[in-house]
Formats: C-alpha cells, structure tokens, sequence
C-alpha cells in the first residue's frame, strides 16, 4: 500500500518518464502503466491510488512491483495469481449448484 507520507508519489505521467526508455527510444508509455495495475504481470500488480482525481503511485511502489515479478521469474515454484473470469465463475457456481442438488 502506498503511504503518502513516506513515499514520493508519483503521476502516472512522472513515473513514465522516469522508467527506462524502450528499445525504439521512447519513454514508457502511460498506458503500460494502466496495464500493469490492471492486469498485473505474472500475477503482480503495480500499487496506485487516487489523489484528488488523479492516479498515481509511488517509486517505491515501482520498485516492489518490479522485486515482485523479478522474485517471481527467479523462483521456478511460484506459481502465478490468476484470476477467474466472471463466465468461469458462473460456470463455477452452476456446477456447485448441480452438486449440492444431488448432495455432494
């Protein structure tokens, strides 16, 4: 959780020009940023929060995200967090209800 106190908060658009530019020399864009709080990589999402309608996160927020899926990579056993799709959970929920009809 990012602690507005203790952390250098960044905008979304700070915190893409600080990262390292991509092989076509461009800054990280804005919406990476976006994906990775979103949908995370290898299971790992970048913390962020609202302030005053703005989204940001923090650099240190980047640097655990980054020891994070870096940790992940490293370690052959961890397996990645991944989530259920809103059709797999009522899949899920129908075949749990066919279950207990017949009492399972």
């Amino acid at each position: 959780m990012i602690n507005l106190q203790q952390e250098h908060i960044l905008t979304f658009r700070e915190a893409a020009s600080k990262l390292p530019r991509r092989r076509a020399g461009r800054n990280c864009s804005i919406s990476t940023l976006h994906r990775w709080r979103l949908k995370g990589v290898r299971g790992v999402r970048l913390e962020t929060g609202m302030l005053g309608g703005i989204r940001v996160t923090s650099a240190e927020a980047i640097q655990r995200f980054m020891d994070r899926i870096t940790g992940e990579s490293e370690d052959k056993a961890a397996q990645p967090i991944r989530e259920t799709s809103a059709l797999q959970e009522r899949e899920l929920a129908k075949v749990e209800t066919e279950l207990e009809k017949e009492g399972f």
